[in-house]
């Protein structure tokens, strides 16, 4: 993976959302898509809110700017509405691997198709733009709606983290690691697009 082509900002584009680069003035935005739902009350997920949303915007823009995350902001095509987050994350340029994370959606766009093609999009970007070898997806272990939706894109289960970090209340948690490699991507990409077709 060239670490240049890593950091270049870029818009994704799909048929039922586009994912454009985020930015600090989408911080009302996103507090107004996390309320659809108080996803900030999920224990086991670390969605912002009005009270951490700029360090939540500060962090990934942060990590940008050291070539670890290429965070975005999700807009419905239809609306143009700012509908949630997710970026690339944990790269390892040398080991030419990503991750996808910090993934949500206001309450409204979940189980909708949104995170179908999102995740598509992103795993496009990365195994035919970034040229990785791997991708990684990772959830904490009481997420079950997270954990099923990562397995119904093709993911397979790499394991399970113990006792992995701290969450925001500052219980240790386990996490569970899946992943999709490149020679898997051309039949995940296959079962992405007939399930976005349907």
């Amino acid at each position: 993976m060239n670490s240049d082509t890593w950091l270049e900002e870029t818009t994704l584009v799909g048929s039922k959302i586009t994912l454009i680069p985020l930015q600090r003035k989408h911080a009302a935005a996103l507090i107004e898509a996390a309320a659809d739902g108080d996803l900030w009350d999920l224990w086991f997920t670390s969605v912002p809110s009005a009270d951490t949303i700029d360090d939540y915007i500060d962090k990934a823009l942060n990590e940008h700017s050291l070539g670890k995350a290429l965070p975005f902001a999700v807009i419905d095509n239809k609306t143009g509405d700012i509908i949630g987050s997710t970026r690339l994350c944990e790269i390892t340029a040398e080991n030419d691997r990503v991750e996808i994370g910090y993934t949500w959606y206001a309450k409204r766009y979940q189980k909708t198709g949104i995170n179908t093609e999102c995740k598509y999009l992103l795993l496009q970007h990365a195994f035919e733009s970034l040229n990785v070898i791997a991708t990684e997806l990772r959830t904490h272990w009481h997420n079950h709606v997270s954990r099923t939706a990562i397995a119904r894109l093709g993911a397979k289960q790499d394991g399970v983290l113990r006792n992995h970090k701290k969450d925001k209340d500052g219980c240790y948690r386990d996490t569970v690691v899946f992943s999709i490699i490149d020679h898997e991507w051309p039949m995940v990409k296959h079962s992405l697009s007939y399930k976005m077709n349907r």
